[in-house]
C-alpha cells in the first residue's frame, strides 16, 4: 500500500520526533494522562481465576503488545480483601517492571473486568482528550521503545524499572482527537489484514510440526517395510511392532546416564558456552536460543561427571521436559536439567536413539512418568522405565537416513514460513510507526 505524506510539515523542536505534520503538536505524555494506578502484591494460585472469582493479572498479560485478561491467577482466600485497582475499559495496562525487552510493554483494555485486579508491577493508565487506541499504537512504535530504553538504562541488566515521572515525560506527536481516531481505525483494519497473514503462516508451521512428528513416530515404531512381519508388543499404547525388533527399557540399550544436576554455575559474558535446557530443541543445539557462558574452570567442574563427545544425545529432564539434541562440538559445558547418554556400540545408533526419544511413543510415556505441579520433570533414575524399540543396526541406518531426508524438506518450508512471519511483523511495525508519527497521511484511506 502506497500512502502519501502530509502536505506540510514543521520542525517539532524535539530531536526524537523530528519533523511532524504542521497541524500536529509535540507534547509530553503527561498532557494526555488522567491517572496512573497500580495494584498490590497478593498471594495467588498457579491457575487462572474462575469466571466469577477474584484474580490478579500476571505481568505476561501484555508481553505481546496486546492485553490478555486470561493471563491471571486466582487470589487465595486470605488475600481477597487486599486486592486493588480492577481492570477498566479504555485504559492501558503497562508493565512498569520487567526484563529489558518487556519493560514498558502495554496493552489496550477493550472491556472492563471488575473481578480482575492489578499487581504492583503493572500500571493502569487512564487518558483524557485522546484516543486510547491511538496512544496504544504509539506504544508499539520504535519511537516509544527508544524512550523506554533510555529511561531504564543503568538499572539491572536482568530486571528494569520504569518510573512514573519518566513515563509521564515521554515525548509524543499528537494530532487532534478526531484524527487520532481515524489513524487508529486505519491501523485496526490494516494490522488485522497482516495478522491474518501471520496466522496463516503460523498454521503452516503447526502443520509442518505435526508432519515432522508423524514422520518420526511412524518410522521408529513401524519401520520402512510395509510388508514386514508384525507381532504384538504386549504394550497397549504401542500395539504391533516389527517381529524382529527388540523391546526393552531404555537403559538396557544405552551406556551410563550422566546427570548434570547440582549447583547453579556463575555465568558471564565470555568463557565456555553453557548449554541449558533452552538450547536443546528438536534434535539440535540452538546456540541462539540462550547465550550464557561460564568460566573454563567452572566448566571443568560442571563436566567432572562426564565430558561431552560429538554425537552424544542430550535429554532435558524438565523445563521443558523431553527435548533432545545431539552434541555437535565439545567446547561446551552442560547445565542442570540435562542428562547425557549414548547408545551401546553395535546395538543402538545415537541418531536413531534421538529420533526414538522425539517420537510420540516416547513422549507419551514421559507424560505418565513426569511429576510436578508447575513444571513437569522426570528423574534420571526413571529413564529405565521408558520402553524402547531397537531394530538391527542396518535397519536403524536406513530409518535414520529416511527421517533425515524427510525432515530436511520440512525444515526448508519452516525457514520460509518463519522468514515470511518476520517480514510481515516488520511491515506491521513500520506501518504503525509511520502512521502514529505522521510520516504518512492515512486520512484518505479510512
Amino acid at each position: 500500500m502506497s500512502l502519501p505524506r502530509y502536505p506540510e510539515y514543521k520542525d517539532s523542536g524535539i530531536p526524537l520526533l523530528g519533523s511532524i505534520p504542521a497541524h500536529w503538536s509535540a507534547a509530553r505524555l503527561k498532557e494526555v494522562i488522567r491517572s496512573i494506578e497500580s495494584g498490590v502484591s497478593v498471594n495467588a494460585t498457579d491457575v487462572p481465576a474462575a469466571e466469577d472469582a477474584i484474580g490478579v493479572l500476571k505481568t505476561s498479560c501484555v508481553y505481546d503488545g496486546t492485553f490478555r485478561c486470561k493471563e491471571n491467577k486466582a487470589v487465595v482466600e486470605e488475600d481477597l480483601s487486599r486486592v486493588s485497582c480492577p481492570v477498566a475499559e479504555g485504559t492501558l495496562i503497562v508493565s512498569r517492571m520487567n526484563t529489558p525487552p518487556l519493560v514498558g510493554a502495554a496493552g489496550l483494555v477493550t472491556q472492563s473486568h471488575p473481578n480482575i485486579y492489578l499487581p504492583d508491577r503493572l500500571w493502569q493508565v487512564s487518558l483524557r482528550n485522546s484516543s486510547p487506541n491511538f496512544v496504544h499504537y504509539w506504544t508499539l512504535s520504535g519511537e516509544y521503545r527508544a524512550q523506554v530504553e533510555v529511561a531504564c538504562s543503568g538499572t539491572s541488566s536482568s530486571m528494569q524499572n520504569l518510573g512514573q515521572d519518566q513515563f509521564r515525560n515521554f515525548q509524543i506527536a499528537l494530532p487532534l482527537e478526531d484524527e487520532q481516531h481515524a489513524i487508529a481505525t486505519f491501523l485496526d483494519r490494516e494490522t488485522a489484514k497482516i495478522d491474518a497473514l501471520i496466522a496463516e503462516q503460523e498454521k503452516l508451521l503447526a502443520l509442518l510440526a505435526e508432519k515432522r512428528q508423524a514422520t518420526i513416530s511412524h518410522a521408529v515404531t513401524r519401520g520402512l517395510n510395509p510388508n514386514a512381519s508384525m507381532r504384538d508388543s504386549g504394550i497397549p499404547w504401542l500395539g504391533e511392532v516389527p517381529a524382529h525388533w527388540l523391546i526393552g527399557g531404555l537403559t538396557k540399550f544405552i551406556g551410563p546416564v550422566v546427570d548434570y544436576r547440582g549447583r547453579t554455575p556463575a555465568k558471564g559474558d565470555a568463557g565456555t558456552f553453557l548449554v541449558t535446557a533452552k538450547n536443546v530443541r528438536n534434535g539440535a543445539i540452538d546456540y541462539a536460543a540462550s547465550e550464557e557462558y561460564v568460566d573454563p574452570v567452572e566448566a571443568n567442574a560442571l563436566l567432572s561427571r562426564g565430558r561431552p563427545e560429538v554425537g552424544d544425545v542430550l535429554f532435558t529432564t524438565e523445563a521443558p521436559l523431553g527435548q533432545v539434541a545431539q552434541i555437535d562440538r565439545t567446547d561446551i559445558a552442560l547445565a542442570q536439567r540435562i542428562v547425557k547418554f549414548r547408545g551401546l556400540e553395535g546395538v543402538l545408533i545415537n541418531r536413531f536413539l534421538m529420533y526414538w526419544l522425539m517420537g510420540s511413543a516416547c513422549q507419551s510415556q514421559l507424560e505418565t512418568l513426569a511429576t510436578g505441579s508447575t513444571a513437569l520433570g522426570i528423574k534420571a533414575s526413571k529413564l529405565g522405565m521408558i520402553e524402547c524399540l531397537v531394530p538391527p543396526i542396518p535397519e536403524q541406518q536406513k530409518i535414520v537416513g529416511h527421517i533425515d531426508r524427510q525432515l530436511s524438506q520440512f525444515i526448508d518450508l519452516e525457514v520460509e514460513a518463519v522468514r515470511g512471519i518476520d517480514l510481515l511483523r516488520e511491515r506491521r511495525s513500520a506501518l504503525i510507526s509511520a502512521a502514529v508519527t505522521g510520516k504518512i497521511d492515512v486520512r484518505g484511506a479510512v
